[in-house]
């Protein structure tokens, strides 16, 4: 009796399907999820892109997948506090109108997630600018630096603990901003609930609040705004 063959999603090839048509439908190419993938699989996939003329972004990437990653690709570039890698397409293709985006982060705790948001920024296209160690324990350093930040076209808002500082901004600027609350705190934190709710609860109007430690999602946020603009 001939053995069966092993269902097609168990094919040595077939672990994933890229979406090529992506860029083309929402206007940024398919980016890769660096967790849970190895590194062939996620080699496999930037070259499949980058043959494509597609720029490449992996997130998530720890620094043995970056290791690895490099030697295949050694045009890529490993963003160690960003955990991504960027690989620039063969030929370079701009954001129609650059967006200048102010990412605030309160303390230096936060810059993980902040350096995630200034990676993606820039591989869509924008002009990220740092704002950090501004958190309301020392709101002389937001209000010394108010002016920058309002000359900004959209505002990233990067906080854990109690997380107060969109709230402080978002009662200070008109640009639109997004709130990411970080795992950063102490006991009751609860691994960065205590910022998220404290965001989605806040009395300043109009705050998007994406989820916790989700740097790349407030990047992409504010690009698709700047996109429908």
């Amino acid at each position: 009796m001939a053995s069966r063959r092993p269902p097609r999603a168990f094919l040595p090839k077939a672990f994933a399907e890229v979406d090529l048509g992506r860029r083309h439908r929402i206007g940024v190419p398919e980016i890769i999820y660096g967790a849970g993938k190895t590194a062939p699989q996620i080699v496999a996939i930037a070259r499949k892109l980058h043959a494509s003329n597609q720029a490449v972004l992996v997130t998530r990437l720890d620094a043995g997948k970056a290791r690895q990653l490099k030697r295949a690709i050694p045009a890529g570039k490993y963003h160690s506090q960003a955990r991504a890698f960027t690989w620039a397409a063969r030929r370079k293709q701009t954001s129609s109108r650059p967006w200048r985006v102010g990412i605030c982060a309160a303390g230096t705790s936060d810059h993980p997630v902040a350096e995630e948001a200034y990676v993606t920024l820039e591989f869509l296209g924008h002009r990220p600018f740092r704002f950090y160690d501004i958190g309301v324990a020392g709101l002389h350093r937001t209000l010394r630096r108010l002016e920058e930040i309002r000359s900004q076209d959209a505002l990233i808002v990067v906080a854990g603990m109690e997380a107060a500082l969109p709230s402080v901004l978002g009662g200070l600027v008109r640009q639109p901003l997004v709130a990411v609350p970080t795992s950063v705190g102490y006991g009751a934190h609860l691994q960065g609930l205590t910022a998220f709710l404290g965001m989605l609860n806040s009395c300043a109007p109009g705050i998007t609040v994406v989820n916790i430690d989700n740097g790349f999602g407030a990047a992409y946020a504010v690009h698709r705004i700047s996109s429908g603009r």
